[in-house]
């Protein structure tokens, strides 16, 4: 019969080396070629068009074009009623030859909105290229979440070493979360990008009256800020990029984690900066709970 001593038993040293291990469980089980999805999250260009969905939906007969097109005819009749019956309420009505202008202005962004898009995203993606071009330039290289996280020292592939309650541990907790995070709000951003896509002719009819261009005007700045984010994303990976760091070194350690966290509050500071729509899953967690108040 085998007697255990249980004095000698270290449990606390058990419990840390159990934790330990799950987490470097969690984290090493997160596959690299996962994280490549944030290049394609992140880096929108022109070919976030190129599916069968959007040139069936913009080009089909029965497409949002065509759909905006007898909204403007009904905006149409609407103006002419109140020309009618200017003169006898005393209402104050444009001009018939600057509302014909204007009409056919919108008309012709309507039916060219999948075009327009497709401008700004191929503007946006040339100012991202030259950025992720020039930082290679400097660096030597390439600009991109793949290679960030490839080359990373902060991948817990080995569950032997992996320390949770040690500073080098929290930091690579730091950055797998982060990471994980970064994936879920630019995710929600592509979503997001492709939706005012789809909004963009009823945008643009919205122009034809007064009463509605604020709706034009909201689109237009949240859909430039979320553009844009893709632009300051890759001037903070080039920063990233720049950063020398050596495991002996804790401040040059702390700099690069903190770069990843200012990744994740990129859309933050873009939207205090020009305005647009919040891509933090806590917030928009807690406006729902709000909401269900």
């Amino acid at each position: 019969m085998i007697i255990i001593n249980t004095s000698q038993i270290d449990y606390s040293q058990i419990i840390i080396n159990t934790i330990n291990q799950l987490f470097s469980t969690l984290f090493s089980s997160l596959d690299k070629s996962l994280y490549s999805l944030l290049d394609k999250s992140v880096f929108v260009d022109e070919s976030i068009l190129s599916g069968a969905f959007f040139k069936t939906i913009f080009q089909n007969s029965f497409g949002l074009p065509n759909i905006a097109d007898a909204l403007l005819v009904g905006f149409a009749i609407y103006y002419c009623f109140r020309l009618s019956f200017a003169q006898f309420s005393g209402t104050v009505v444009e001009k018939p030859y600057q509302f014909l202008t204007k009409i056919l202005i919108v008309a012709v962004c309507i039916n060219c909105s999948s075009f327009i898009c497709e401008q700004f995203l191929n503007v946006t993606g040339l100012v991202t290229d030259s950025l992720r071009v020039l930082g290679k330039h400097i660096t030597g290289q390439e600009i991109s979440f793949h290679n960030l996280i490839s080359k990373s020292i902060y991948l817990t592939s080995n569950s032997e070493t992996f320390n949770l309650f040690s500073i080098e541990g929290i930091l690579k907790s730091f950055f797998s979360i982060g990471l994980i995070s970064l994936l879920f709000s630019y995710s929600i951003r592509y979503i997001l990008i492709k939706i005012f896509i789809l909004l963009s002719p009823f945008a643009f009819l919205a122009l034809v009256n007064n009463s509605t261009s604020w709706f034009f005007k909201t689109w237009l700045r949240t859909f430039f800020s979320l553009l844009f984010v893709q632009i300051f994303v890759a001037l903070i990976l080039l920063l990233l990029f720049s950063i020398s760091i050596q495991s002996s070194d804790l401040f040059s350690q702390i700099s690069y984690i903190s770069t990843v966290f200012i990744l994740s509050k990129a859309n933050n500071y873009v939207k205090e900066l020009i305005g647009g729509l919040s891509l933090d899953i806590n917030t928009n967690i807690l406006s729902i709970k709000n909401l269900l108040k």
